[in-house]
């Protein structure tokens, strides 16, 4: 009896802890360029992409890749993580533009709110992010330069209104802009960007960044936002300049640093990142390398750590190492060479 009152002791300080880590990073709002909890605490958030939900369904053949249940979320806790981006489809949540039933509508949301459930059960922060979307009757099977007017500003009414109660979750309002051709400091791209409409280089009308938050905000829903700037997220350069409205001032910039983007150096990080990041909190949504190695993201992450950004790292999925990148070699949680970086440097944190 001696060893069933440990035993049931112990998981009672186990559940304890998740209990609390949970509380930890509910009510996350933005503080001058911190994110805080409900409690007032500054938090860091360090965590991993998720891949798969934004391609499988719309593939026809599943929805969520690998496994996500409670056991497979305590192996990505084991590395220090505290949040996971889960990456969405438009086509797959709304149910159109022939997405197979049982990948689509209320399947679709469903099994992304049971994920959800489990990662915030587990003590996680989730990041929603609108991953893929395209206009009209185009199927969303890849990546746009900017989210449609058609289907983006519903698909975001509709998962403030799901998820505008759970303050553990972030909303993502797009992926990766890249307006203007690709341009990495226009003043089209940046309008494009922020206002929408007609824009160069996108054939089809834009739901700008000012209509998407508009459309979170018309639910009510008081949930982070975060806004990813141009040239796939990785150009900075006048993101506070365009900035949308926000009547709950709680948007925060993400940032995406790969070491083949153009943002991949120190001297870029000082004067294009480093001064955003002393007005707002900024995430990097998505960082990595190609190499199989640490060698950009080690210290890409200490220069962060010292400014108290946040990070993530692409992506927990079972992927080439160099072509990926991917974190893990299985869904054990054995790290690639980069992955072991990445695991080195999270469980170093406080």
């Amino acid at each position: 009896m001696a060893r069933v009152a440990v035993v049931f002791a112990l998981l009672a300080l186990l559940m304890g802890a998740i209990l609390t880590e949970a509380a930890s990073l509910n009510g996350l709002r933005v503080r001058g360029n911190t994110i805080v909890n409900g409690n007032g605490e500054v938090v860091k958030l360090r965590g991993v992409n998720h891949s798969g939900s934004e391609y499988a369904c719309i593939g026809g053949y599943g929805i969520l890749e690998g496994p996500t249940d409670a056991a497979a979320i305590q192996t990505i806790a084991s590395w220090r993580a505290n949040i996971v981006r889960v990456p969405l489809n438009a086509d797959c949540w709304l149910g159109i533009n022939g997405v197979k039933p049982q990948y689509g509508g209320s399947a679709y949301q469903s099994a992304i709110s049971g994920y959800v459930q489990r990662l915030s059960d587990a003590g996680f922060a989730v990041i929603l992010d609108l991953h893929w979307t395209a206009p009209g009757g185009t199927p969303a099977k890849g990546q746009t330069p900017m989210p449609d007017r058609d289907h983006a500003p519903t698909f975001w009414q509709q998962v403030a209104s799901q998820y505008k109660s759970r303050t553990n979750v972030i909303f993502d309002l797009f992926n990766e802009p890249y307006p203007d051709n690709n341009a990495w400091d226009s003043t089209a791209a940046w309008t494009c960007w922020r206002d929408g409409g007609s824009c160069a280089g996108v054939g089809f009308q834009v739901a700008g960044m000012q209509e998407l938050v508009n459309a979170v905000r018309g639910t009510g829903a008081p949930n982070v936002l975060m806004l990813g700037g141009i040239m796939y997220s990785n150009s900075l350069t006048q993101w506070w300049n365009y900035k949308p409205n926000d009547p709950m001032n709680n948007i925060v910039a993400s940032w995406h640093s790969y070491n083949f983007n153009e943002c991949n150096n120190a001297n870029c990080w000082n004067n294009v990142v480093g001064p955003l990041a002393s007005r707002i909190p900024v995430i990097a949504g998505e960082i990595g390398e190609n190499d199989c190695t640490g060698n950009f993201i080690t210290p890409m992450m200490q220069w962060m750590d010292s400014r108290g950004m946040h990070y993530l790292g692409w992506t927990w999925n079972v992927w080439n190492c160099n072509s990926g990148p991917a974190l893990i070699t299985d869904y054990n949680g054995s790290p690639t060479g980069f992955g072991a970086a990445y695991k080195a440097h999270l469980q170093s944190q406080e």
